[in-house]
């Protein structure tokens, strides 16, 4: 049956997070420190359920264990992809995250190769993207001795901008920044800084030194992307990043996109807009804030609308 996959989100509250997933998307908040919304994820901290249709019900990671059909009978024990919304109302850790070799050898999951679109960010906002020591005994230096000015890397975004951030990265989304965020399907982070911060018990969290500097690439290369937009009348598809963890899309609906699959599935989220997904002659309405996966007996489909769409789909990484 050709029917697309409906997903409801899991929040996640972080001491970084306001209230905006609710201003902006309209989802329904547990309370005003959310940060996260894993809108289509199988990972076991907040797995995504299916809202309609033959599979009403069923978590994702169930379906990937049980009906690998609908993945094109894909391998891999986990679910590979995890698509988030983040809305970062204070600056989020200075962080790094581990490639795969290390993160199964040392936490049991997949590392955590992840990119951003910038959904929205206040006039001055920054990330961390980087950093400027040249060698590893450098990182560890300017680690202990707190030397972040020197140490980090600090970049100023605009909506509409995507960044592309390896494993081995050190990052950090800054204050005022609302982010799409692709990346495996991980939760292992290692914190470098944290601002000296603490939470309601007034405890600092933890951080994780040893491990940063084990995973962090030194030194830092900004990686080159072939962004390459094609335009079909007036709606157009431009792919971001095609890497063996994930290619990224950014299709833009206005009036009427034909497209067919170019992976066993697409992993799909409206953040604009609002408009009609056509698949197999039924129409499905779809406005900013929805999620859902095109499976793999979905070979080819039609957006209608005015709608802005960050689309995924798996890599072939082996």
């Amino acid at each position: 049956m050709q029917e697309p996959l409906f997903l409801q989100p899991v929040f996640q509250e972080k001491i970084w997070g306001g209230d905006r997933l609710h201003t902006v998307f309209n989802y329904d908040l547990p309370n005003d420190k959310i940060g996260e919304c894993w809108a289509i994820s199988a990972h076991p901290h907040g797995t995504s359920t299916v809202e309609n249709g033959t599979y009403k019900g069923h978590k994702l990671d169930e379906l990937w264990a049980n009906h690998k059909e609908l993945f094109g009978h894909a391998s891999g024990e986990v679910f590979p992809l995890l698509t988030k919304i983040l809305d970062a109302e204070d600056e989020l850790s200075v962080q790094v995250h581990p490639d795969d070799a290390y993160g199964l050898k040392h936490e049991g999951e997949l590392g955590k190769t992840e990119c951003w679109y910038i959904i929205d960010a206040e006039p001055g906002a920054e990330i961390i993207y980087g950093h400027h020591a040249k060698t590893k005994a450098e990182l560890q230096e300017m680690i202990e001795s707190g030397d972040w000015d020197h140490l980090l890397r600090k970049v100023k975004v605009k909506k509409g901008e995507f960044y592309y951030v390896p494993s081995g990265t050190i990052h950090a989304i800054g204050k005022g920044i609302m982010i799409l965020e692709t990346q495996q399907s991980s939760d292992t982070t290692y914190r470098v800084y944290d601002y000296d911060r603490k939470d309601d018990q007034g405890k600092t969290r933890e951080l994780h030194i040893q491990q940063s500097v084990d995973v962090t690439t030194i030194p830092h290369k900004d990686p080159e992307l072939a962004i390459k937009e094609i335009y079909q009348g007036n709606s157009s598809v431009t792919t971001f990043v095609s890497t063996p963890f994930f290619t990224v899309y950014e299709w833009n609906v206005a009036g009427i996109l034909n497209l067919k699959a170019q992976a066993p599935y697409t992993l799909v989220s409206v953040i604009a807009g609002a408009g009609n997904l056509i698949v197999d002659k039924q129409k499905y309405e779809i406005a900013k804030g929805t999620h859902f996966i095109l499976p793999n007996e979905v070979t080819e489909w039609q957006l209608e609308g005015k709608m802005q769409i960050i689309a995924s789909e798996p890599g072939n990484e082996k």
